[in-house]
């Protein structure tokens, strides 16, 4: 099943299920949250029920209503599990370093804004940057599952917490991003301006046949740029499992219903990556205008136009002059 958040001509946000062409609602103006807390197999339940049911009475055209992120994450986890992109990332700054042996020791993942995310057919507003980036990636929804307080799981009970599937874009302003990370610590600003989320998520029933004998997804996954294909991999080329970067992610932590777990990015899955192997900016760093759109197959696609950057920004002093203690 798809499951989505929407907003109507009138203004007013509501969640539910995507299903031939149309979108129902939840009774009593539920939030999507209640379907997530209540787990996967409650949410089947009643998608069934309300579907086949078959009032239409509640049920709007999806072409009707404007589609939101279809969760509200309470944490967003962005992991880098794609060996060929970070290949190609690291000859940004140095066109002979190869991959760290720590990347290979444990899915990596950093901490992004989980109040920034857009939906499908939203402008992407950026900072004043000189180069503009997308990111192609598939995330996971994390669901509820009774006796399971989400920490220190194992790879098995991770993946019965996972509620399903959508498609991840970690907007990036890479000129901010270089700067930033000369301080070892970051991405922050270069990353927290924008991501897209949607269009919906599907279920995890629904991608449980594209899982091979090792646990990975055949999917195939691609970007555009303006309408020409610009690149594409599939989920299987990942070196980590979903419900192994979940595990990690637990391990003397904990993991919530709510929470997005993103791939990283693909190969050949954003600009930056062909800059480094390139040893130029070329192709060019996105513009105002320029229209992204990222297909995952057995999801859906989202697209986005990227807008002129803000008009303003707070000024922010350097650093004051450091204070000479005293011995």
């Amino acid at each position: 099943m798809k499951v989505a958040r929407w907003q109507r001509l009138d203004g007013t946000i509501e969640a539910g299920f995507v299903h031939d062409g149309h979108v129902i609602p939840l009774p009593d103006g539920r939030p999507v949250d209640a379907l997530i807390v209540a787990g996967l197999p409650t949410a089947l339940a009643l998608g069934r029920e309300l579907i086949g049911a078959d009032e239409r009475g509640g049920w709007r055209r999806l072409d009707s209503v404007r589609l939101l992120p279809p969760v509200v994450p309470s944490s967003v986890r962005d992991f880098v599990t794609f060996e060929e992109h970070v290949e190609g990332m690291v000859r940004l700054s140095n066109p002979e370093a190869r991959v760290s042996d720590a990347w290979y020791d444990a899915p990596t993942f950093y901490f992004t804004n989980p109040h920034t995310m857009i939906g499908t057919n939203q402008p992407v507003v950026p900072p004043r940057c000189s180069e503009l980036d997308f990111e192609l990636e598939v995330a996971v929804v994390i669901g509820a599952r009774r006796e399971c307080d989400g920490r220190n799981l194992t790879v098995e009970r991770a993946e019965e917490q996972i509620f399903g599937y959508t498609i991840f874009n970690d907007w990036s302003a890479r000129d901010l991003q270089a700067r930033e990370m000369q301080v070892s610590l970051g991405p922050c600003k270069g990353k927290d301006f924008a991501s897209t989320l949607g269009p919906w998520i599907v279920t995890a029933d629904e991608m449980a046949a594209r899982r091979d004998e090792r646990g990975f997804l055949d999917v195939e996954v691609s970007v555009e740029i303006n309408g020409e294909r610009f690149g594409g991999d599939n989920l299987a080329h990942m070196a980590w499992t979903f419900p192994e970067m979940i595990a990690y992610a637990s391990r003397d932590s904990r993991i919530a219903p709510g929470d997005v777990l993103a791939s990283g990015t693909t190969a050949r899955g954003c600009l930056a990556e062909t800059w480094g192997r390139a040893g130029r900016v070329d192709p060019p760093a996105l513009q105002a205008g320029d229209t992204v759109r990222i297909v995952v197959d057995g999801i859906g696609e989202v697209v986005n136009t990227v807008a002129p950057p803000r008009d303003s920004q707070v000024s922010i002093p350097a650093a004051r002059p450091r204070i000479v203690r005293s011995a």
